[in-house]
């Protein structure tokens, strides 16, 4: 499978999630997420759902990081050069939807890239190796490529990984874990 069909296929399965359905898995999602060893750090990192692409809702794992004071980092997109803002998500920000029902912030104090720890990566698809499927604009992928070597990369999955994706190229930032509501799968 290559990485437009695998786009397809997954996009086309999580059409068919009912709200229980993907709400029940993202709570597993953010309970697994618990086992992971990437507590001891400080700056998360962490995507907003686009819930008219049935991702998966993210709160619960924001509600894990700030209680265990922590700090969120959100971020907000620029559609002109595919990069991404990163922001604090504190009490004061505002959050509004973009143009592509993105959760963006309004307002909010920026953070560099060098303070981000670990970052809970978006996907459509992931294969064995750790090869991630995004939209295919590109943004998580200059953004993980900004970062320290050390920063830790998180997908997030209702699915299990493929054996094998083809047309990863260079460009293409693999992932470190993947968390899915039944497992967690390593790629280091």
């Amino acid at each position: 499978m290559d990485k437009f069909e695998a786009r397809k296929k997954y996009r086309s399965l999580r059409d068919k999630l009912s709200e229980e359905d993907l709400l029940d898995s993202s709570v597993k999602i953010a309970n697994n997420c618990l086992n992971l060893d990437i507590w001891g750090y400080h700056n998360y990192h962490i995507f907003l759902s686009i819930e008219k692409n049935k991702e998966i809702y993210t709160n619960p794992i924001i509600n894990i990081i700030n209680g265990r004071q922590k700090q969120v980092i959100i971020s907000k997109s620029n559609f002109k050069d595919y990069s991404l803002t990163n922001y604090v998500l504190d009490d004061d920000v505002i959050l509004e939807l973009n143009k592509y029902g993105i959760p963006e912030p309004k307002n909010g104090k920026k953070i560099k890239n060098n303070l981000i720890d670990v970052v809970f990566v978006p996907l459509l698809s992931y294969d064995k190796k750790g090869s991630r499927v995004g939209y295919g604009k590109g943004f998580y992928d200059r953004f993980l490529s900004n970062l320290s070597k050390k920063t830790i990369k998180i997908g997030l999955s209702l699915y299990e990984p493929e054996n094998y994706i083809e047309g990863i190229d260079e460009s293409d930032i693999k992932i470190d874990y993947c968390v899915t509501p039944n497992k967690i799968f390593s790629f280091l």
